[in-house]
């Protein structure tokens, strides 16, 4: 994991998650970090960059915490992290006439909120796209359901309705690289059912 960093809202988005599913659940997680990354938590603004090793401490702490209630919370989080956070912070990037333009736009997501990597969309047509990482270590299946989570909400975002994203390739499963596979449907109002953007 070295070399791998995330910026503060990563962090705080996912606090912000914890407090929003259960009013317990931030404490019962910061109990279960060490004293020197619950400090950091705790400390750190939005806006600092992080070692991506604390993210991932706050992610498996989270899981743990939520025991039998953990399936799914790692897309929930993402997609509350671009609804909430993301949103907030990169609305003109998020908010789009059409997937397609969110999609091939010059500034990449990804790169505000990780490094080094990106994402790139190595497929598209109409209604869909495959998007890959690189450069970048995912560490934790956590991050690629939250990335799988952050992309549908983002899709909708930009005017994808009816968006769906599947984790296709894992490189924690022994693929060459993660991809994720989108696809959404035009709204209605367009005219452009189906289109891409």
């Amino acid at each position: 994991m070295p070399g791998l960093m995330a910026k503060g809202a990563v962090l705080h988005a996912t606090l912000e998650y914890l407090d929003h599913r259960d009013a317990t659940l931030r404490a019962r997680v910061m109990d279960r970090l060490d004293a020197a990354d619950r400090a950091a938590v705790e400390t750190l603004a939005p806006t600092s960059e992080l070692p991506y090793r604390l993210i991932v401490a706050l992610w498996r702490a989270a899981d743990d915490a939520l025991g039998a209630a953990r399936e799914g919370w790692a897309e929930d989080a993402g997609a509350y992290s671009i609804r909430a956070r993301g949103a907030q912070m990169y609305g003109g990037i998020l908010r789009k006439k059409s997937p397609h333009e969110f999609l091939t736009q010059s500034v990449s997501l990804f790169r505000l909120f990780y490094h080094p990597g990106d994402m790139q969309v190595v497929d598209e047509g109409a209604g869909r796209a495959v998007l890959r990482l690189d450069g970048f270590d995912a560490v934790t299946p956590l991050f690629c359901g939250r990335q799988t989570g952050g992309l549908a909400a983002a899709l909708a975002l930009a005017g994808g309705d009816e968006p769906v994203v599947r984790h296709v390739r894992c490189a924690l499963e022994g693929d060459a690289f993660c991809e994720w596979e989108l696809k959404w449907k035009a709204p209605r109002a367009s005219g452009e059912q189906g289109k891409a953007g």
